[in-house]
């Protein structure tokens, strides 16, 4: 299945170099003029101007994720802790460590309804359990929302705000929380997938979830219900996240990976792009 329903519209296309060795976490954000996203071990952020140049910009060891702030700048997760800018094109300073382990590491993350960031970690060995999901309030404060993960991924919102989305990439499922008073409460299976390892995901304004299944090359959308809706197939293996884009937010922008690639392909490191029939949500700004 290549799209689904109308849901999405042709073929992806190529829209950068294979600039990134592990390219993650794409945000689409007016305030510094479209997208961004990581070149994560390299500790890069890169930026895709209007005339289809990008910018890159070393922030660290790891450049894990991002998110513009609500007062201006943005916010970025660095290898243990954040670091803020004033301005959407200023360099970002440390913030804040969340723990003082070098074995573990920020990998993926988002911002709930209410500007709080979550932030997403895994160990450099994988070791089960050693994982956690954060909450950082604008003031710096850290909680534990969800202990005991391994591969911390993609998290993101329901339209309505009370539906919680999440990806613990070994568990080979996306799981999903209902959300009461800001609170990630009943966690329980979303679905089980049957090809690749659940990655980053983002959620549309119907509600609609796509997931990006590394290893298998494709993005899949589920309904509320769980259904499948359509597919989108990459020519690269190992495709990490996605989000929405372009003026009306009908463009899905997904990243990819060379991460340990055996045999190399072309293709691995660029972001893609493909049209698709709903718009996604305007991203939601860290009140830090």
């Amino acid at each position: 299945m290549a799209g689904g329903r109308g849901l999405v519209e042709g073929r992806p296309e190529q829209v950068t170099d294979a600039l990134c060795y592990h390219g993650e976490g794409p945000v689409w954000s007016p305030t510094w003029g479209g997208l961004r996203w990581v070149d994560l071990l390299a500790g890069d952020v890169l930026t895709l101007r209007a005339d289809g140049a990008v910018e890159r910009m070393h922030v660290g060891d790891v450049a894990a994720f991002l998110r513009p702030r609500a007062g201006g700048g943005w916010v970025v997760a660095t290898e243990r802790g954040l670091a803020l800018a004033g301005e959407p094109d200023g360099i970002p300073k440390p913030w804040i460590d969340l723990w003082d382990d070098p074995a573990v590491r920020m990998n993926d993350g988002g911002v709930d309804a209410e500007g709080r960031l979550w932030c997403g970690t895994m160990g450099y060995d994988r070791v089960p359990g050693t994982a956690r999901l954060y909450r950082v309030d604008a003031h710096g404060h850290v909680t534990v929302v969800v202990p005991d993960a391994t591969i911390s991924n993609g998290i993101e919102l329901s339209p309505d705000h009370r539906l919680a989305y999440y990806d613990d990439t070994p568990t080979g499922r996306t799981d999903v929380f209902d959300v009461l008073d800001g609170e990630l409460t009943n966690r329980r299976p979303f679905v089980t997938h049957d090809a690749g390892h659940p990655d980053g995901l983002t959620v549309d304004s119907a509600g609609n979830a796509w997931v990006a299944l590394n290893g298998a090359g494709r993005i899949r959308c589920f309904s509320p219900a769980a259904a499948l809706l359509a597919e989108v197939e990459l020519p690269v293996r190992l495709t990490t996240a996605c989000t929405f884009g372009g003026d009306d937010l009908r463009d899905l922008y997904v990243t990819t990976s060379r991460e340990n690639l055996d045999d190399p392909e072309p293709q691995a490191g660029a972001v893609f792009r493909v049209r698709v029939g709903v718009p996604g949500l305007p991203v939601r700004a860290f009140a830090g």
